[in-house]
């Protein structure tokens, strides 16, 4: 019995008693939901029902989960419920009712966990937006993993998502690069203002081997090509290295198509209909401070320039009128501050900044060799790149150990760590749970040892302590996922997997043999460890996807 199957259960339980009670059934919730208990001890299962009815039906708690709990008590599959303080119900299932989960696990396969909690929301989920001015450096490859994992929660639970790179093709850090460039062409050392690092001398020399008359253009159109040329260059090998590390987007966006297409004027003029711009100094100002921000932000400058928040609004604006509902913007540590203004900036546009926007910050992250943190890359020349970490410890153990950890908190990454065959890592530990459950399944197939049919699973048989705590652990991944996404927290599916899952898994295998030995016979209790060890396989696989990282078959 799943956890939803309960939840169907105690709220049937709760009609009968509201029937035989003459209550106010309009009273009742729609659905409800059953939790694990923290201690073990205290069931399989826990309900809060009686006390969220109480008041409703002005019934004492205790009371209403008395007759809760006769009337559950008489449920198929439901060995006993006790009532614990002010009214909880303690639920314990008979065995058989507990261990068919294993087959509703493997028989739903990639669907198990997956569940419509966000169904009708269409959310825009930008993340990594690095400029296209340098290899994307180790806090965007953060957000990579990170942004990748909450897409694939967010539409595991039924959002309609759409991934978005936001573009920043456009504006003076573009104008510095191209400089950077053409200094580079020319021998000569990166303006004081521009980039560095030995990519740069690689795109300039490509860029001269792609157009070679840029040679002969006097600096400023020499620095025009550049730009294109170099941009074009830099934003394919960023795109090329996020698709190796397993990140594509759906939509890559170009900040200079807001300006070609008009965008920041209509942004503008939107703004001063709801009446929140002001002109001063020859400037045009939007008043967010009746917002909270702590001050009143420029669009347009009075040299006639656009500022880089106007982009900003035009950009939010674009997405809004694409049909989402939920803008969610990942931004590194560095831009705490833009919390106030692009929140006030929603406001000024009539939305409501806690429903239509959603920022997070992502900390810093360190990886250290020799338990020194490394400070540059060979090739960028200034910070820890995509490129360095995958070449560090491979693309596996990058993602997991970048969404394993709350975003909000600065990480260090131990190369020794996360490359060692053992236990103490933490992709190598779940991974290995992966490869081992495959292994079981082919060892039993070598030896006749198959599941059989479904009709004829004796899941009653799985009464062992530790399949018992195997499948509590099983049972709770569907939760886990809808958590994950409401909190946009992908590290609890990685804690789960390694603290729940893995750490049953291991005890389970080590008391209780699923293969026969030597000559013994196949008995009923070998398919149904086996389905068991099946169904731990498809959640390890079906979390691991969740963040992006492989389940191997062996290892």
């Amino acid at each position: 019995m799943t956890p939803a199957e309960l939840a169907s259960v105690v709220l049937a339980a709760a009609h009968a008693v509201f029937e035989q009670r003459g209550l106010d059934r309009a009273a009742l919730p729609a659905s409800t939901v059953v939790e694990r208990p923290r201690n073990p001890e205290h069931g399989d299962y826990a309900s809060t029902l009686a006390l969220q009815l109480s008041k409703k039906v002005g019934v004492p708690p205790r009371e209403l989960a008395t007759a809760l709990a006769d009337e559950l008590g008489r449920a198929p599959g439901v060995k006993s419920v006790e009532i614990a303080g002010p009214g909880f119900l303690n639920i314990r299932l008979d065995a058989a009712a507990a261990g068919q989960l294993a087959r509703v696990i493997v028989e739903s396969g990639a669907e198990y966990g997956r569940s419509d909690r966000l169904a009708g929301e269409k959310i825009n989920l930008e993340f990594v937006s690095a400029n296209p001015t340098g290899p994307v450096h180790i806090g965007g490859v953060r957000w990579a993993a990170v942004g990748d994992a909450l897409s694939r929660l967010l539409r595991a639970t039924g959002a309609d998502v759409g991934t978005e790179y936001y573009f920043n093709d456009a504006g003076s850090q573009i104008d510095r690069f191209a400089r950077s460039l053409l200094a580079a062409a020319k021998g000569e050392l990166a303006p004081e203002d521009g980039y560095g690092g030995a990519y740069i001398a690689e795109i300039a020399a490509e860029v001269q081997a792609r157009r070679p008359e840029v040679r002969s253009l006097d600096d400023d159109a020499a620095q025009e090509v550049f730009r294109v040329e170099g941009v074009a260059l830099m934003f394919d090998e960023i795109r090329t290295s996020l698709r190796d590390f397993g990140v594509e987007f759906d939509t890559y966006f170009n900040e200079k198509d807001l300006h070609d297409r008009g965008e920041l004027d209509l942004a503008l003029n939107r703004l001063r209909e709801q009446g929140h711009l002001y002109e001063s100094e020859g400037a045009t100002w939007l008043r967010t401070t009746d917002f909270g921000d702590d001050k009143d932000r420029v669009l347009r400058k009075s040299n006639g320039e656009w500022t880089y928040f106007a982009a900003d609004c035009a950009y939010y604006l674009d997405k809004r009128e694409r049909g989402f509902e939920r803008v969610v913007i990942m931004l590194g540590a560095d831009h705490h501050g833009y919390i106030g203004r692009m929140k006030a900036m929603s406001a000024c546009f009539g939305d409501d900044p806690e429903r239509n926007l959603e920022i997070l910050i992502g900390q810093l992250v360190n990886l250290l060799r020799d338990g020194a943190p490394m400070r540059m890359s060979k090739r960028a020349g200034t910070v820890i790149t995509l490129e360095d970490l995958v070449d560090a410890i491979g693309v596996d153990a990058s993602r997991y150990a970048l969404a394993r950890y709350s975003s909000d908190s600065p990480i260090d990454i131990d190369i020794e760590l996360w490359t060692r065959a053992t236990r103490d890592n933490p992709v190598y530990y779940v991974q290995y749970v992966a490869a081992r459950t495959a292994g079981v399944a082919r060892n039993a197939a070598e030896v006749g040892l198959v599941p059989g049919d479904a009709d004829a699973f004796r899941p009653e048989l799985l009464n062992h302590e530790k399949e018992n705590e195997l499948l509590k652990a099983l049972a709770q991944f569907p939760a886990v996922v809808a958590t994950a996404a409401e909190l946009r927290e992908p590290h609890r599916v990685a804690r789960y997997l390694e603290e729940s899952v893995a750490a049953s898994y291991h005890r389970f295998y080590d008391n209780c043999r699923v293969l026969p030995l030597g000559d013994e016979e196949i008995t009923d209790l070998h398919r149904a460890r086996l389905w068991l060890n099946n169904a731990t396989r498809t959640v390890i696989a079906n979390g691991l996807y969740l963040l992006g990282v492989s389940a191997p078959e062996r290892m």
